[in-house]
């Protein structure tokens, strides 16, 4: 608004943490989030809007992040929420609105290319850089958008909103999954599609029985905590065999691996590279990015050899893609 833009606000209601077929009242809702995005609003004297995206984001978020898990993946529903719900539904409804442009708070920043490109870069602040979640933007979609947090630091962004007089300036951060903020994903799953999954075996390589576990979809490629054996050595789930309901453990050397495929990879220049390039490959959210040969199997899919074994690269989790700060693009890993 300061820079003189014709401004308005909205905000999204998602899920409802009560039940899943109890949906809230998007005139009355009652939530936190919304009542301070409206205080915001009412602040800098704009129009505010909420926009009820509770079945989209039960169908291609929370339903994806459970076939997932019960597939033996390991899920990113901020990836999915990114493409399917903000800039997606979110962009559609600012575009009915007469928008020109959809303005976010994620710690990114939008550029344009010699060529005349946009291209995707990471947020200035390293620890709260939101990049890896935003690689399925399109061309389209970056042109319309702008992420004006993304030149500065966290700390920068509360000292503006505290001399604003923004109610929201020190709120505290949500660290996890929005609708599972108590991360205890097993027990909302289970309560979300009324079913306990059954106890299976803990096996080593050569098969043999180590103990029980819990449930398959408890447990995460990597994981050597919480796994409630007595083992003479440490130990770590290293595959999942969801057909028999076996969890295999094996050695941390085990979890060591330089190749991996991507599919549904979105490019952000809008096309693959014609030939072998070189990047930096990260393959989960906190995880440093790490050098890689880069091949394009087709228009959405590749093949990523890195230079150095890493570690846990996992099956439902995102592979995103970087030149420096800028974002190359990113798919789903499925083969590892």
């Amino acid at each position: 608004k300061k820079a003189g833009y014709e401004t308005v606000g909205a905000t999204m209601v998602l899920h409802s943490q009560e039940q899943k077929h109890q949906k809230y009242s998007a005139a009355k809702c009652l939530s936190s989030d919304v009542a301070d995005a409206k205080a915001v609003a009412n602040l800098i004297g704009i129009d505010f809007h909420i926009f009820d995206f509770q079945e989209d984001f039960q169908k291609n978020v929370i339903e994806r992040f459970i076939k997932d898990y019960e597939a033996g993946r390991t899920p990113n529903p901020c990836v999915d929420c990114n493409r399917t719900i903000k800039f997606k539904r979110f962009f559609e409804k600012a575009m009915e609105l007469g928008c020109d442009l959809v303005v976010t708070g994620h710690y990114a920043r939008i550029e344009r290319d010699e060529s005349g490109r946009y291209i995707l870069k990471k947020g200035l602040d390293e620890k709260k850089d939101q990049s890896y979640v935003l690689y399925s933007m399109s061309q389209y979609e970056l042109s319309h958008c702008k992420f004006p947090l993304g030149g500065f630091t966290k700390d920068e962004v509360r000292n503006m909103a505290n001399e604003i007089g923004l109610s929201n300036a020190n709120k505290k951060e949500s660290q996890d999954i929005c609708f599972v903020p108590d991360g205890n994903y097993v027990n909302f799953i289970e309560k979300y599609i009324n079913k306990k999954y059954p106890e299976g075996c803990f096996l080593d390589k050569e098969g043999n029985i180590l103990g029980k576990h819990k449930g398959i979809i408890g447990y995460t490629i990597g994981q050597r905590k919480g796994l409630g054996l007595a083992l003479k050595k440490p130990m770590y789930v290293i595959s999942k065999d969801v057909e028999n309901n076996n969890i295999i453990l094996g050695d941390n050397s085990d979890l060591m691996t330089r190749e991996f495929e991507a599919g549904n990879f979105n490019w952000i220049c809008g096309e693959p590279p014609s030939k072998k390039i070189r990047a930096f490959a990260r393959t989960r959210y906190n995880q440093k990015e790490a050098s890689a040969q880069i091949f394009a199997l087709s228009d959405d899919r590749v093949r990523v050899i890195f230079d150095k074994p890493q570690r846990a690269i996992t099956k439902g989790q995102s592979a995103v893609l970087y030149d420096g700060e800028k974002v190359l693009g990113g798919g789903i890993i499925d083969i590892t």
